[in-house]
């Protein structure tokens, strides 16, 4: 996949870190002398505490780095807080090593590379899911990353894998125009967003000769045009290990590794290719402009104007910046705060405090070469770009004339500290931040040195670094204007920063073939602690779950109150989340501001959003800001305000939000498949529209919170580095006041019977190039006696793209679909059996026959026994690698609580999956499976309207 996730707020070692977390189906968000001196001199003592203290210990004190013969460097890193480790192997070549005519060939390689090797003709998704390794990679400008997480028993095994296929790779014929197509329907899939096309005719005027100005992920024209010749030229050129680093982070033993590592990687030969060191082409040079790193770009004095189907208007301006290396970038991104991050944000304050701009976002990129900062504003309704445009730049003078104060300084050097911290809390991330930092600017350290730096900035840094990049004459800006208004959806935003794959199996092979290529691996799985939260309820009912980590000096908050969508009135649809989404914009005692400057001067994060069974809260800090967060989240559940000049302005950016949506394929059809699914008067029926999130009135937004929002329905878990008692103490004191009045609202969903026949709908997007199809029907819930056979038999239809049935012949055989997964849905009620796939439009009623003709071979004729046993090896694994990530393991804890299971479910499970038998899963494909009782939406071009499904 080529993800697109470009706002990023974080500085340029977090740009991976925050992006491959997001393809778990996910991204981010920011603001009188005497008084501040206290505050300021605080903040600045905290943020040298963490840039100094706490940072070497959980970044690269215990860092070791080794280079063999063959220039293969290793940086090995022990963490032994969980029995697992991750292996990843980072190439010294992107897209920067590009140029027209092959942009996307890098790209391209690294889908190639797991079609199998010489010693292995086997898709190597294939390997990696019967390892049950969370495996993946990327392409970005200036590298390409393999990655895979797995069980601490199984890192010789993927070594093995690695070094195979940095040799030994096939790049055949066949394969490659398989391949082909899979990338083509990609770059389809980005096409779709404005965003994209906008920000790919703004970075070709500002690099118009460098490779930084091409699209990561290629074109379709170039894409098409790829011979395997010139594949496999490329790889001879750029795969071997002196333009390689392999880095482990996790529970080994270093020596003992190492000797391992010399004993796989050492006989591969150095590389002999021209550019094997990732040196870019010569196109791709390009001349040194203003200001050291700074290569020299177009800057239209006029902007760059899209006038393309869509929905909102959209404004991207990009100013060049410095390479990475170049001292002002620690000053460049502690401005990206004070201008972006927060409510006390500059530009949001001119923008969305205005009502001009919904939304307001804003990166800096700096990479090997050169950089660049990124403003993307959402227009308002019926708002002007050209006045937006001028606020903007006004917005940006005005700071460079005037200056920042030190307070704004140190918050956001606090707020940028902390993030470094909070994202680097899991052994993938770590080794990210590590594989990043070497292949981009040659040093592992880079984000020590790099602290060090912010920790010195200054307010007068900042307005030197406005006055000598964010220059009007300097910038490149795009105006998306759209052409026509739709009653259609948006998903996530694609990212041309880089792209984070999800493979499946090639052309099918026996579950017996794939133990054939295996690695030898002990399969006797390492003992997971029986580590269990601890569980504790209050008089006014709220439950309480604790689990201390110590791992690092963080504090990951979760929380569910019972106040989620299916509450909504029929003519009132929005009206859950509007809550939810306004809690933090006033108390009784704090105003929106001042809560969000609390949050920010300790670079704490808190959050609440509303989906169908609830309300999940979400919250960070560092170990030492728990009282505060704690302190703030019971102040805005019990004594929210809804001041009415904030309501308002979020109802105008909901609209906006909705218009947005409805010009995007995949919330199209997630819309109109659940209410294909569900009758009118359902609970999940009822979705947001202009006319219902109008009719919204403040009273209904302060009558539901004191209806729903109650402690006896509300459970909070934490998980991170404090102590028990304290923080139960904390807890106690913040929420014991918090009244029950009356008995908790309940719900009775109505029961759904399944489609008569096939109901086929087929929703136009014009404008559009790739579709997206919803298939399914009504499931199971939670308590199913059939939920874990189901996710046994889920594995293996489509659950995991790296080893199921839908994949390996939708995607991999046939090429029809980038994407394609399965699920079921399960929570308190049933929920939805549900395919998800995305291709071309020419694709789509092909690749719907295909999925069909598979769920009816599962449910007459069954799977195999090895089948059964490989995908429970895979759940039991992932699972067991999931806990070793605190964000995963609180959400865990929290809804096994919210289900009413026992405690002892967070590790219980895994015997439950592992007792599930071939007969039960057979069974529940007869019961679950319906392929010809089954609702099918495809939204997307206008081509689809011709043509019927098969």
């Amino acid at each position: 996949m080529y993800g697109f996730s470009r706002f990023y707020k974080y500085p340029l070692p977090l740009l991976f870190l925050s992006l491959w977390l997001v393809a778990v189906f996910l991204l981010s968000s920011k603001p009188a002398h005497s008084q501040h001196a206290a505050i300021s001199n605080k903040q600045n003592y905290q943020s040298t505490l963490l840039a100094k203290t706490i940072m070497p210990s959980t970044l690269t004190q215990n860092v070791r780095k080794t280079v063999l013969e063959n220039g293969l460097t290793v940086l090995t890193k022990e963490v032994h807080t969980a029995p697992v480790v991750t292996v990843q192997v980072w190439y010294k070549v992107g897209s920067r090593n590009e140029e027209p005519g092959v942009n996307g060939i890098a790209h391209q390689l690294e889908h190639m590379m797991f079609k199998g090797t010489l010693n292995r003709p086997i898709q190597f998704g294939r390997l990696f899911s019967a390892l049950g390794s969370d495996s993946n990679a990327f392409t970005s400008y200036d590298q390409t990353a393999y990655y895979g997480t797995v069980e601490r028993n199984k890192l010789k095994a993927l070594l093995v894998l690695e070094a195979d296929r940095m040799q030994n790779s096939q790049i055949e014929p066949e394969q490659l125009a398989s391949e082909k197509r899979v990338v083509i329907s990609e770059l389809q899939g980005y096409e779709n967003s404005p965003e994209y096309r906008l920000n790919r005719a703004v970075m070709q005027a500002v690099f118009p000769n460098h490779a930084y100005g091409l699209p990561v992920g290629g074109t379709k024209a170039d894409v098409e045009k790829f011979e395997v010749e010139q594949v496999q030229k490329y790889y001879r050129n750029f795969y071997s290990p002196d333009n390689a680093v392999l880095i482990i982070v996790g529970d080994f033993q270093t020596a003992n590794t190492l000797e391992t590592i010399k004993e796989v990687f050492s006989k591969l030969p150095r590389g002999q290719g021209v550019g094997r060191l990732g040196a870019p082409t010569e196109w791709g040079l390009g001349e040194r402009g203003d200001g050291a790193g700074v290569i020299s770009s177009s800057s239209p004095s006029s902007p760059i104007i899209l006038r393309e189907p869509g929905a909102g208007r959209l404004l991207q301006a990009v100013y060049p910046l410095p390479d990475a290396n170049q001292p002002d970038v620690p000053a460049l991104d502690v401005m990206d705060y004070i201008l972006t991050e927060g409510r006390n944000s500059r530009l949001y304050q001119a923008l969305v405090e205005s009502g001009l701009a919904s939304e307001v976002t804003a990166s800096v990129t700096s990479l090997r070469e050169s950089g660049w900062y990124e403003v993307l504003v959402t227009a308002g309704s019926k708002q002007d770009l050209k006045k937006i445009d001028s606020v903007l730049s006004s917005a940006i003078a005005n700071v460079a004339e005037k200056g920042v104060t030190s307070e704004e300084v140190e918050r956001a050097k606090t707020q940028l500290t902390a993030d470094v911290i909070l994202s680097n809390r899991d052994i993938t991330s770590q080794a990210m931040q590590l594989g990043n930092d070497e292949t981009t600017v040659g040093d592992y350290r880079y984000t020590d040195r790099y602290l060090a730096a912010v920790r010195l900035v200054k307010p007068r840094d900042i307005v030197a670094v406005i006055n000598k990049y964010l220059k009007k004459g300097a910038r490149t800006v795009g105006f998306f204007e759209p052409t026509q208004k739709r009653t259609t959806e948006v998903g996530d935003k694609p990212d041309s920063a880089q792209t984070t794959e999800n493979f499946s199996p090639g052309v099918p092979v026996l579950p017996s073939e794939v133990g054939k290529y295996l690695p030898p691996v002990d399969l006797a799985t390492d003992a997971i602690a029986q580590v269990l939260p601890q569980e504790f309820k209050f008089t006014n009912g709220l439950r309480l779950l604790l689990l201390p980590d110590r791992s690092t000096p963080t504090v990951t908050l979760s929380g569910h109150i019972q106040a989620g969508t299916e509450f909504d009135p029929e003519n009132k649809a929005g009206l859950a989340a509007f809550v939810a989404d306004n809690l933090l914009n006033g108390t009784k005692s704090k105003d929106d501001l001042t809560i969000a400057k609390l949050l920010a001067q300790r670079g704490a994060s808190l959050d609440f959003h509303a989906y169908r069974e609830g309300v999940h809260i979400e919250g960070d800090s560092l170990t030492l800001d728990l009282p505060i967060l704690l302190e703030i989240l019971a102040d805005v559940v019990k004594n929210s305000t809804f001041p009415a000049k904030e309501l308002e302005l979020h109802r105008q950016q909901t609209l906006t939000d909705l218009q947005l949506e409805l010009d995007e394929p995949s919330e199209v059809a997630r819309r109109i498949f659940v209410q294909s699914i569900y009758p009118k008067k359902h609970p999940l029926h009822t979705f947001p529209t202009e006319e219902s999130l109008q009719q919204i009135q403040r009273q209904d937004v302060i009558d539901f919170k004191a209806k729903h929002y109650r402690p006896d329905t509300t459970v909070l878990a934490l998980v991170g580095d404090f102590d028990l008692d304290k923080v139960r103490s904390l807890i106690k004191n913040e929420f014991g006041n918090w009244e029950v009045r009356g008995q908790a609202p309940t719900l009775k969903y109505p029961t759904v019977s399944m489609p008569e026949k096939i109901v086929s709908v087929n929703p136009v997007l014009p404008g559009k190039v790739q579709a997206v199809t919803y298939m399914g029907y009504t499931g199971i819930n939670r308590y199913d006696p059939r939920f874990h056979a189901a996710l046994v038999l889920n594995q293996i239809l489509g659950g995991d793209t790296l080893s199921s049935k839908l994949g390996a012949q939708v995607r991999d055989r046939q090429g029809l679909s980038y994407g394609i997964y399965s699920s079921f849905q399960a929570g308190k009620n049933a929920g939805t059996f549900l395919i998800e796939m995305q291709t071309s439009p020419e694709d789509s009623s092909k690749a719907i026959a295909s999925t069909r003709q598979i769920l009816q071979q599962i449910h007459q004729q069954g799977v195999t026994a090895l089948e059964v046993e490989t995908a429970k090896r895979t759940l039991i694994s992932n699972y067991n690698v999931s806990l070793a990530n605190p964000e995963e393991l609180i959400d865990r804890i929290l809804m096994n609580e919210v289900y009413g299971l026992d405690k002892v479910e967070l590790h219980s499970i895994t015997d439950k999956i592992q007792k599930v038998t071939l007969t039960q899963v057979n069974q529940a494909a007869r019961e679950l499976l319906h392929p010809d009782q089954i609702v099918v939406v495809t939204a997307g071009p206008s081509v689809l309207a011709e043509k019927s499904m098969k």
